[in-house]
């Protein structure tokens, strides 16, 4: 099968999901929303290509959308989550799932124990890396932190992700974090 026939049917399976679902509204996407989606999908460098872009951020806005009210920050969450995910190897979905398990994208979001942002990145990594005058509240630099945190406690861990997302979590040795992440992900955000 062709790369086109390929991308053609995927296109078509897409369309076919999205008119099988309920929409989140009915409205045709307002001119401020188009813009800004034109703007995610051309300056969205992570992608393979264009049509790939467009396909995951279309999709990936709908499901956000509860979520985050806001078109441009939805759409800045989206972009720069896929592109630190990239950046780190792992899948954007389970970027996203950890987003929503930890601050349910409340970017403003703080713990008990004083993590803050999307990712939900404790203060004291600012020191460590020489940086503290940093902000956590900051979209692409909680998402590269959380990103590149997440990816290393991967690789200490070989590839297990259950023990990755418990030592991201604090919770190394129990499996309810790594289970509220996967439940995220295949309710939420893994492609249907």
């Amino acid at each position: 099968m062709s790369f086109l026939l390929f991308k053609g049917y995927v296109a078509l399976a897409i369309f076919a999901v999205a008119v099988a679902l309920p929409a989140a509204t009915t409205e045709r996407p307002n001119a401020e929303l188009r813009t800004l989606l034109i703007h995610a999908v051309n300056d969205a460098h992570s992608f393979d290509d264009r049509f790939d872009a467009e396909v995951w951020l279309v999709d990936m806005t709908r499901r956000l959308e509860p979520l985050v009210a806001d078109n441009g920050e939805r759409l800045d969450i989206l972009r720069l989550a896929h592109a630190e995910a990239r950046r780190n190897n792992l899948q954007p979905e389970l970027v996203l799932a950890v987003i929503q398990v930890e601050s349910r994208f409340d970017r403003y979001a703080i713990s008990r124990a004083g993590a803050r942002g999307l990712m939900q990145i404790m203060p004291f990594w600012l020191e460590e890396i020489g940086r503290p005058r940093d902000d956590l509240f900051h979209i692409r630099t909680n998402l590269r932190l959380g990103c590149t945190i997440l990816r290393y406690y991967l690789d200490a861990e070989n590839g297990d992700m259950v023990r990755a997302l418990a030592r991201y979590n604090g919770s190394l040795g129990e499996t309810w974090y790594a289970q509220r992440v996967f439940r995220a992900l295949n309710n939420h955000w893994y492609r249907q």
